[in-house]
């Protein structure tokens, strides 16, 4: 097990696994999507959009000509950084104690940029303090999902609201749906003669899939303000999202990095920081869809 000192080092690497791995428990997109390596100086994705379909051609026959178009997606990592005081036993103690700190803490990393992809992918936010970020305007789906692929949302018709979105997708080809927890109840509230015609997002259920597709509840998709109640569309193959594998990590011994106007060494503590880098891009925009309050 490598050991991290009071110094600028990087996460062990079993432990870089375990918190990517543990962020899609807490991120819709990384659930519902694919995940690869990005270098720290960015990949460049080709978008292929052909036009017509295969031709059978017969033997000494002339080949027909196909059209369409490629179009670079480059996807440039960003970063994410958290932090957090611990009492500075962390100094201290021996490898096998300050090893349950970097579980915790790396723990806790997972799930704020977990939720911290999903705000900035789906609504181009920043999630700290839900801002808009301008370099993100034309990556994010709030963003790209035009007015003719957004369905208004009605609580009692929430099936027929989903069912019409998915309508709206190129080609019909869905994957996966990213649900707020109110557009679930919604689902679960929906009866026929008394019965529940959704029982599975009933009492905060949250199945893993609905409908032949992917599906997860998070708070994120109606985050920081927006009016999303679902977000429908290929997951799988027009959004990719990745990390760097180096995540770095301080343990800041002095002063006062987190602004919480308290000296560390005052209070006995210190500071664990970590930055990930993280990316995505949304390849086709037309092959999703969402329903919104308006």
């Amino acid at each position: 097990m490598a050991t991290i000192t009071a110094t600028t080092a990087q996460f062990p690497t079993e432990l870089v696994r375990e918190m990517f791995n543990a962020v899609k428990g807490h991120s819709s997109l990384a659930l519902l999507s694919n995940q690869t390596p990005i270098p720290f100086s960015g990949t460049t994705q080709m978008v292929f959009s052909l036009d017509g379909e295969a031709s059978i051609v017969a033997e000494g026959a002339a080949k027909p000509a196909g059209s369409g178009s490629v179009t670079p997606k480059v996807i440039r990592p960003l970063k994410f950084v958290y932090q957090m005081r611990v009492s500075d036993e962390f100094l201290r103690c021996g490898d096998e104690k300050r090893l349950e700190y970097w579980r915790a803490f790396s723990e806790g990393f997972a799930r704020k940029i977990g939720r911290g992809l999903d705000i900035a992918a789906m609504h181009g936010k920043n999630p700290a303090d839900g801002t808009a970020i301008s370099s993100l305007a034309t990556n994010n789906f709030d963003g790209v999902i035009t007015a003719g692929n957004t369905v208004t949302y009605v609580a009692a018709s929430a099936d027929d609201n989903l069912s019409d979105a998915i309508g709206k997708v190129a080609e019909g080809s869905v994957t996966g749906m990213a649900l707020a927890p109110a557009f679930a109840a919604a689902m679960g509230a929906i009866k026929a003669s008394g019965v529940r015609q959704y029982p599975e997002f009933a009492f905060g259920g949250n199945p893993e899939r609905f409908a032949g597709h992917l599906s997860d509840v998070n708070s994120t998709v109606a985050a920081v303000s927006s009016k999303d109640m679902a977000i429908v569309g290929d997951f799988a193959n027009a959004f990719k999202w990745g990390y760097a594998g180096e995540i770095p990590v301080d343990v800041i011994r002095y002063g006062d990095p987190d602004g919480s106007g308290h000296d560390l060494k005052q209070y006995n503590e210190v500071c664990l920081r970590a930055e990930a880098y993280i990316g995505w891009g949304i390849l086709d925009a037309a092959s999703f869809a969402k329903v919104a309050t308006t």
